[in-house]
């Protein structure tokens, strides 16, 4: 005898259908509005690229500042000083805003009469 398949009723021919497969499209468009409504916010404001939004915003507790750029600091004092043609104590003493009797002192060897070019002057302990 042959075997006989029971009749399938036309239901069985369909394969049944989630609603939960309509959940990840809704999901997926839910989250590009999410993001969307959350640039758009932080860019709201309506004004010029100078942040000025054309009057007093409500609530706004951040006040304006403005950045002014920092003073180069001061190069260290230097310690030597290399005599160069045409130096003298006083031109040195210019120059390194060190007071010539500080210069003599520290170097009790120099003759400020014979400055030789290429020296090298203390002009710091």
């Amino acid at each position: 005898m042959p075997h006989l398949r029971p009749a399938l009723s036309p239901m069985a021919d369909k394969p049944r259908r989630s609603p939960a497969r309509l959940l990840a499209p809704l999901a997926l468009v839910a989250v590009v509005v999410a993001l969307l409504v959350m640039l758009g916010g932080a860019g709201a404001g309506g004004g010029d690229d100078d942040g000025d939004s054309g009057g007093g915003s409500v609530g706004s507790t951040a006040p304006e500042t403005t950045l002014e750029p920092a003073e180069p600091e001061p190069p260290p004092p230097r310690k030597t000083y290399t005599v160069k043609s045409g130096d003298t104590l006083g031109v040195i003493s210019e120059d390194t805003e060190v007071p010539v009797e500080t210069i003599e002192e520290l170097n009790p060897e120099l003759d400020p009469q014979a400055l030789v070019t290429g020296q090298k002057i203390k002009l710091r302990e």
